[in-house]
């Protein structure tokens, strides 16, 4: 674990800086709001703008790579902290749906080029790095949320906090700029494998929108899921998303170790199938023990789909053209984390939310009945 993190430690910074950023706006929600006097419709159109650029940010990331080398993560972590720290400043809808725009921005770029870079690590070194980042990533964003929580208690406003952030990011950009790592691969001969077109990495963008899209969905309404059909209270129904959360990191740290013995379609079909059953169990389960025990289970099924089919598209991706693959792939994929909770909510209005959870599992068996096997036939060996 040591030695991964000593391989990876350029692009994990990015994963750690994109994790604070996020974790902290999370929980400083509410006194953006107030800062800024957003209504509920209005926090959510600029949100939307912004996720809107950020796609096509997500487009032209590996257009940056020749221009910015190995200045790419620490410029795009800059930027999306000077988007973070004009939302702290922000006292209006105009100030804070521009600063929505410059975060996700910056974010989306950052997103595309640390996957891309791990996944070159991979290769170079033969060691499974994905879910570990992602695994980072999910602690960091715990540990900010936290951290901002107690810091709005304690009388400190948004631009402080992102003072704060902004300064460890520096600190995490310098070591970015001292372990590069470029879109390339030390074997010359790895450039002449035919890549992947839009059909052949079509399976690895699905997976990674389902995974997506399974745990913002989840992490949404698990709560009101626990109070509304077994009479949680506010401390029993919070602890719904909590264990996702904690099964989640759990799972990706696990999956470090489980990879290295099994290939990603194996994990993939185990994982999947894992997180449906969970979500049944949490559906329809006769007690609140059993939500409990299947929000666990789509935690840890769910916490490896997204990062391991990233880096199963970048595994048979061939060099040089892993930025390009990992941006298609995270193009589609993303799209998860904006339609996951408005599909629940779609559902749990019109049907309740028993059966939004059950579409869910419903979506998740496709990864080992229907992805998994088109993905396979697809890559090349």
């Amino acid at each position: 674990m040591i030695k991964d993190l000593y391989i990876a430690r350029g692009p994990l910074c990015a994963f750690v800086a994109e994790g604070l950023c996020w974790g902290s706006f999370a929980a400083l929600v509410p006194a953006l709001k107030r800062q800024a006097g957003l209504s509920d419709a209005g926090l959510g159109t600029a949100l939307l703008i912004g996720a809107i650029v950020a796609f096509g940010a997500m487009w032209l990331a590996p257009r940056l790579e020749p221009v910015l080398s190995r200045w790419m993560l620490p410029v795009l972590s800059g930027v999306m902290v000077a988007g973070f720290l004009l939302v702290g400043l922000a006292e209006s809808w105009l100030i804070f749906c521009l600063a929505m725009v410059i975060a996700p921005v910056g974010a989306g770029s950052c997103d595309v080029a640390m996957n891309a870079r791990i996944s070159v690590l991979e290769a170079r070194h033969g060691r499974p790095l994905m879910n570990m980042a992602h695994g980072i990533f999910s602690l960091a964003y715990a540990c900010a949320a936290m951290a901002g929580g107690l810091a709005r208690e304690v009388g400190f406003g948004p631009f402080a906090v992102y003072s704060v952030i902004a300064l460890i990011i520096a600190g995490l950009a310098v070591v970015m700029l001292a372990a590069p790592v470029s879109d390339q691969d030390d074997d010359a001969g790895a450039g002449h494998v035919p890549g992947l077109g839009w059909l052949g990495l079509l399976p690895f963008g699905l997976i990674v929108l389902i995974g997506f899209m399974t745990e913002q969905g989840t992490e949404g309404w698990s709560a009101l899921h626990l109070e509304r059909g077994h009479g949680a209270g506010a401390a029993e129904g919070a602890l719904g998303p909590a264990i996702l959360g904690l099964t989640m990191a759990f799972g990706r740290f696990s999956g470090q170790a489980v990879v290295m013995r099994f290939s990603e379609s194996v994990v993939l079909r185990f994982a999947a199938m894992l997180a449906a059953v969970g979500a049944v169990v949490a559906a329809w389960g006769p007690g609140i023990a059993f939500g409990y025990a299947g929000f666990a289970m789509v935690g840890l099924g769910v916490s490896v789909v997204a990062p391991m089919a990233l880096a199963w598209a970048g595994r048979v991706t061939p060099a040089g053209q892993k930025a390009k693959a990992i941006s298609r792939v995270a193009v589609m994929g993303y799209a998860g984390f904006f339609i996951g909770p408005p599909i629940m909510g779609f559902l749990a209005q019109g049907f309740g939310l028993s059966w939004s959870f059950t579409v869910i599992a419903g979506a998740l068996l496709l990864v080992p009945l229907v992805l998994v096997p088109w993905g396979l036939r697809g890559a090349p060996r």
